[in-house]
């Protein structure tokens, strides 16, 4: 019925040219109807789904900024120990330094103190080889005095005599060294 009444409506607004009160009205009644069926089924639902991706976008928000404030604070963290290993490495390498230096000096002394000791060794062994070699001379000399003078005395001699017995002797000593 409500079909006849819209096409006889329009078969009526088509013969008079005029306005049609019925039809405003009826046309009226169909938009608040669409409305509220709009209103009901797809401005509700709608709404909703726009409030849930406000919840979304405002929780992605929220969660970018802890996320933000947890990295700067991640951030100065590291910053923090990577100036504390800065200094400790500092330190470990002033300490390497300071032993290096103690144990340097160490050996240098160490290295003096064995020379001096190598160096009066020495010393003493050239002294006691000298004191050996004099009394081998004095020795020597002794025996060559004991020598020559036992054969001055075996034979009395002339000048001659003499000079030549102690030019042999001491070719006969200067052969046995």
């Amino acid at each position: 019925m409500l079909m006849n009444s819209l096409v006889l409506g329009a078969a009526d607004g088509a013969a008079h040219h005029g306005i049609n009160g019925g039809d405003i009205i009826f046309q009226l009644v169909m938009f608040i109807v669409l409305l509220a069926l709009l209103k009901k089924f797809a401005w509700g639902p709608l709404m909703g789904i726009m409030k849930q991706r406000e919840e979304f976008v405002a929780n992605e928000i929220e969660a970018a900024e802890k996320s933000r404030l947890e990295a700067a604070k991640l951030l100065e963290e590291q910053r923090a120990l990577l100036k504390e290993a800065r200094v400790d490495a500092q330190n470990l390498m002033e300490k390497a330094k300071a032993q290096g230096d103690a144990q340097r000096e160490t050996i240098i002394a160490d290295a003096k103190q064995d020379a001096e000791r190598i160096k009066n060794s020495a010393l003493l062994e050239i002294e006691q080889q000298k004191e050996k070699a004099v009394a081998a001379i004095r020795d020597q000399v002794t025996s060559l005095s004991v020598l020559i003078a036992s054969k001055v005395i075996e034979k009395e001699l002339n000048e001659q005599d003499q000079e030549k017995l102690i030019h042999d002797y001491i070719q006969e000593v200067g052969e046995k060294r």
